[in-house]
């Protein structure tokens, strides 16, 4: 009984392992990576936290390193029978908030004079 109960509770957070494992190999900060896995009647939701000087390594060129994270983190859900969706949160104080902060607000309009 106690096995069953085991390999029933490894399926369930299959995706959350394989995405920790995944991301924890790319990151400069391993100790900082924070999954929540949350389940609603859309299926898996895993929401990622990093260090803000992780954000490009998780983001890659062009957004393709999430792309492909997310592919996997699809593939695992497909052979556990669930629907899983990755959300990569973004940190307060990454360069990316404060450059699209400064678009936003127009303060970055100056440089961009010819």
């Amino acid at each position: 009984m106690k096995l069953e109960k085991l390999k029933v509770m490894s399926k369930e957070t299959a995706d959350k392992d394989f995405i920790e494992f995944v991301v924890k190999a790319l990151v400069d900060h391993p100790e900082d990576v924070k999954i929540e896995r949350k389940v609603d009647e859309m299926g898996v939701l895993l929401s990622l936290k990093v260090h803000p000087e992780d954000m490009g390594q998780i983001i890659g060129k062009a957004g393709s390193t999430a792309r492909a994270i997310r592919s996997l983190v699809r593939i695992v859900g497909l052979k556990n029978h669930a629907r899983v969706n990755l959300k990569i949160e973004e940190p307060e104080g990454s360069t990316r908030t404060a450059q699209t902060r400064k678009y936003q607000t127009g303060s970055g309009l100056e440089e961009l004079k010819l």
